[in-house]
């Protein structure tokens, strides 16, 4: 096996034009100086990474494996140890014939195999595979066999010593430093991270504690604990949290970091007693580390896009983002801010708590006990001469009035506001006690978001719409076809049947015609049906797209907007 000059492979398989290939030779000495030239194709979109590896296992004649869908074998994962996977980017995927199949994505790097060998004391069979499901198969597979070995040390030492223990978990503090269940929350924390999931819930009842993680908006049961690891698991996050470990009675919070694979964590943690104990939510929430992303990233249409960049080009005003808890609102705000902020603007934000740390801007964090409330700080931050001013929230009359009058003053004012669609956020305001002139004179726009799951690529089903109702809902008239979940999903999308969410959106623009209809108390109905007849789509309109183009499904549709 010799070298294998990759971009002619690529052009021989048909992957690439030659000058594709040029072009990326042509960068490689100016733009990627240094790297090589198959990772230079893929950053330039050319190819994907499953077509480089696709035409490397017809030169190199090594066996491709779809790890999304092969069976990994623990026994096999066991053979090789995770610090060296992790640094070699391969796994033990199959053991069969006293050999180890291992999956790779650098099939010619002999000394490592010969290296493997000896640690697993087996053939060494190389099998190519991407870079990325290698990874996700290590984080996988390392994750739930590690879980395994921990619970299996938890259940023999509870069994073993059930009658000291029930003594002992009065005292639950002292014996907290009890590695099974230190290892344990380090699992499950590092396990939910690695599965992208937004919290772990720990649920106690009469038998047992069942764990769960909250998936791409849905909660997924990962584990149940015997009943009398309860407290232990309870006191150990506690502890981790600088919580009263001897309060039980009353609901508490905390918070700690903590750093997986690179990425710095916010872990926010809230207990609350039930009939059988404390129930804890966990809350995890990616650190400034991670840079906030764009607009364009976030699953907003071309269409919206141009809407809201004719919003935050306005010098002053309020703009408004609306929506229920957990559908992403101060994600969209932070990238507003990212493409608000430059070396000449003043970006101040007032924020309860600072979720992501942006270079560039001045973040104020909302003390309450210390009487650093939001209209506090924003009357301080009016002194501070700003461009720009983010709150976290509008949670009160003060807060609005305060809030509006700074936009009238020349500054550009985001905020975001609980209400269900984009018309009603203008009589929110009206209904806190701020004049509708005043509303009128400031507001610039108003977006309204929700989260929709995903279907899963992988095995989405195809379906025919035939009940009118549900003709109506995508706004068609005859059959149609639309896709559906498969029941039971696939190994791709953890057996859900959907993979990833997106926003919709839906967005009016406060033009003239808008503000007076605002000034003369117009109904929520009519700013509606005003702003959809001058060109805003709707959050049905949008997810109904969706679901025509197969990228989701009916049933998030109505998860999303159905109303009675």
């Amino acid at each position: 096996m010799k070298s294998v000059p990759i971009g002619q492979l690529l052009v021989e398989s048909g992957y690439i034009t030659e000058e594709q290939l040029g072009e990326a030779l042509t960068q490689q000495k100016s733009t990627y100086a240094g790297e090589k030239i198959g990772e230079i194709l893929l950053k330039m979109g050319f190819v994907s990474e499953t077509q480089v590896v696709h035409a490397l296992s017809a030169r190199l004649k090594v066996p491709y494996v779809d790890l999304v869908t092969a069976k990994i074998d623990i026994e096999a994962v066991k053979k090789i140890p995770e610090e060296t996977a992790r640094k070699n980017t391969l796994i033990g995927y199959r053991v069969s014939g006293g050999r180890l199949y291992v999956a790779t994505n650098d099939p010619v790097n002999f000394y490592i195999f010969e290296e493997l060998k000896i640690t697993a004391g087996m053939e060494i069979v190389p099998q190519l595979a991407t870079k990325s499901a290698i990874t996700d198969a290590i984080d996988r597979a390392y994750s739930q066999n590690a879980t395994s070995d921990i619970m299996n040390d938890i259940n023999q030492e509870y069994d073993a010593n059930a009658a000291l223990m029930q003594a002992e978990l009065e005292n639950a503090d002292e014996r907290i430093d009890n590695a099974p269940i230190v290892k344990l929350v380090n699992t499950l924390v590092e396990s939910a991270f690695r599965k992208n999931a937004s919290d772990i819930h720990i649920e106690p009842f009469k038998t047992k504690t069942r764990i769960r993680d909250r998936i791409d908006g849905e909660l997924v049961e990962q584990m149940s604990v015997k009943s009398n690891v309860h407290n232990a698991l309870i006191t150990r996050i506690k502890i981790l949290s600088g919580m009263n470990i001897a309060e039980k009675r009353v609901p508490l919070d905390g918070r700690f970091g903590t750093t997986i694979d690179g990425v710095n964590l916010d872990v926010r943690v809230s207990t609350i007693p039930t009939v059988y104990g404390e129930k804890c939510v966990i809350r995890l929430l990616s650190t400034a580390d991670e840079k906030a992303r764009k607009i364009t990233d976030l699953g907003m249409t071309d269409y919206n896009y141009e809407m809201f960049k004719s919003i935050i080009r306005c010098p002053h005003g309020v703009m408004l983002v609306t929506g229920p808890t957990g559908s992403g609102k101060s994600t969209t705000l932070y990238a507003a801010l990212g493409e608000l902020s430059k070396p000449n603007v003043n970006v101040v934000t007032v924020e309860d708590p600072v979720e992501k740390k942006m270079d560039g801007i001045n973040q104020v964090q909302i003390n309450a006990k210390a009487g650093m409330t939001f209209a506090a700080a924003l009357r301080s931050i009016l002194r501070q001469d700003p461009d720009v001013i983010m709150l976290g929230e509008i949670r009160d009359g003060e807060t609005a009035d305060i809030a509006i009058r700074a936009a009238i003053t020349g500054h550009l004012v985001l905020s975001t506001l609980h209400t269900n669609d984009a018309a009603s956020t203008m009589l929110r305001l009206i209904d806190m006690g701020v004049a509708p002139y005043m509303v009128a004179s400031s507001l610039i726009g108003v977006i309204a978001q929700r989260l929709v799951k995903l279907l899963c690529p992988a095995c989405k089903e195809k379906i025919i719409l035939n009940d009118p109702a549900d003709l109506r809902l995508v706004g068609r008239e005859e059959r149609t076809e639309v896709y559906t979940p498969r029941l039971g999903g696939c190994r791709e999308c953890g057996g859900t049947g959907y993979r990833g969410r997106t926003a919709i959106h839906e967005i009016i623009v406060a033009g003239n015609d808008i503000k007076e209809l605002i000034s003369r108390n117009a109904t929520a109905e009519e700013i509606n049906e005003f702003a959809r007849n001058h060109g805003t789509k709707l959050l049905r309109e949008n997810v109904a797209d969706m679901v025509l183009a197969g990228q989701t499904s009916l049933d998030e549709l109505v998860k999303a907007t159905y109303t009675v």
